[in-house]
């Protein structure tokens, strides 16, 4: 009788205490690959999108701020610049590219923000890849322009088209009775970059400045302004210029560094995660040994026939491991089931929440070891019921009971 006849048989025999601990692994493996592959996709994602831009320049306040409003638009303004400040940067010799931005208005709570034409021509939103309109084009320049672009994702949900019309409501957060008077026409879609640009409506600068229910001293002011620069060492010395203890303004220099440093700020939840996964999968670990350990003392008359028919400790020994891994291994190939699951739902909430979209199906290193692990892990809680049936006394179990 070989190995893998012995496992296959004591698998079914004992089916459901199989099924149970394998559920444990499943759901182990699963949670930890999630975890893993959330931290480092989201990550990665969030990097990539801020190395489209060498700096932000806003007002006095934190850098973190002003990039996660600027660029991610997940973060209220912390205030406004002049008009002569983005003047004064984009005619700055060391500058490629300035971008100005102006946020406060809504829609229905989708955020809008003013920008020139040239934001959707003339950068990237991520290294290499460059914004486009799927549908109608980008909007007129002017003041009196009332067109809008509206993201992908903003698109889809309110059931926007080329020639659609909406009111802008004034402030941040949609509150009703807040909309302004004038009304604006859809003229573009972009196609999906998932990015948060998907999640807003683009207007022209000047529309969003001179609309009729904004404060007449802050007509002339800014946002914030995206920088490309043509070297980017040259930040540094913009970053002294303007960042002086009597300033009034802040540059971001290396938006990428902020990500980052904004990522180590939220990496203790990223460990706590990490933590619950390590110990769910400690008790899935336990459940396999718990479910062969105590099928033993039912199985010790089975296993003392074969040592009587020929078997060898070493045998029994084995086929009690491998039983344990190949729980682990079933276990862990359903646990891709749970993680598709899983991710599907988290990066669906990430894409909701940020626009950012982190793909489901992206390769990481996690998705080996981590099975491999599990199995390892499997093969270990097999040993103490392994030792248990490497030690059963072949007389005395197989010895008359009366």
């Amino acid at each position: 009788m070989t190995i893998p006849l012995l496992i296959y048989r004591s698998l079914r025999q004992h089916a459901l205490s199989t099924l149970v601990a394998a559920a444990c692994i499943a759901l182990a493996c699963g949670l930890l690959m999630t975890v893993w592959m959330v931290k480092a996709q989201s990550q990665r994602a969030f990097l990539e999108m801020s190395t489209s831009f060498d700096g932000v320049l806003g007002p006095r306040g934190s850098e973190q701020q002003i990039v996660l409003d600027a660029i991610f638009h997940i973060e209220a303004s912390p205030g406004n610049i002049k008009l002569s400040d983005y003047e004064r940067i984009r005619d700055n010799p060391a500058v490629k590219t300035a971008i100005p931005i102006a946020t406060g208005d809504n829609h229905q709570g989708w955020r809008i923000v003013g920008t020139v034409p040239e934001l959707f021509t003339g950068t990237e939103y991520a290294r290499g890849k460059k914004y486009e309109v799927a549908h109608g084009k980008v909007f007129s320049p002017g003041a009196r322009t009332r067109e809008a672009v509206a993201g992908s994702f903003v698109a889809r949900k309110l059931g926007f088209v080329v020639g659609s019309r909406f009111h802008p409501g004034h402030g941040p957060a949609c509150a009703p009775g807040c909309e302004h008077a004038g009304e604006y026409k859809i003229a573009g879609i972009l196609a999906p970059t998932n990015t948060p640009a998907d999640r807003v409506i683009w207007i022209p600068l000047a529309g969003m400045q001179n609309r009729a229910g904004h404060d007449a001293p802050g007509q002339p002011e800014l946002s914030a302004v995206l920088v490309q620069l043509h070297a980017p060492p040259a930040g540094a010395l913009l970053q002294q210029q303007y960042n002086g203890r009597d300033g009034h303004l802040t540059f971001a220099y290396s938006a990428s560094k902020v990500v980052a440093d904004f990522f180590d700020r939220i990496s203790w939840f990223g460990r706590v995660l990490a933590l619950v996964a390590v110990i769910v999968v400690l008790v899935a670990a336990g459940s396999v040994l718990a479910s062969i350990y105590a099928s033993m003392s039912a199985r010790q008359r089975d296993i003392a026939i074969l040592r009587a028919l020929g078997a060898r400790r070493e045998t029994v020994f084995s086929a009690v491991v491998f039983e344990a891994m190949m729980i682990a291994a079933l276990g862990a190939v359903c646990g891709f089931v749970v993680y598709f699951v899983l991710m599907a739902g988290v990066v669906e909430l990430i894409r909701v929440q940020t626009g950012v979209g982190i793909p489901v199906a992206a390769w990481h290193p996690v998705l080996v070891w981590c099975p491999l692990g599990m199995v390892a892990f499997g093969a270990l809680g097999g040993v103490a019921p392994a030792i248990k049936a490497y030690r059963v006394p072949v007389a005395l179990t197989l010895s008359p009971m009366s």
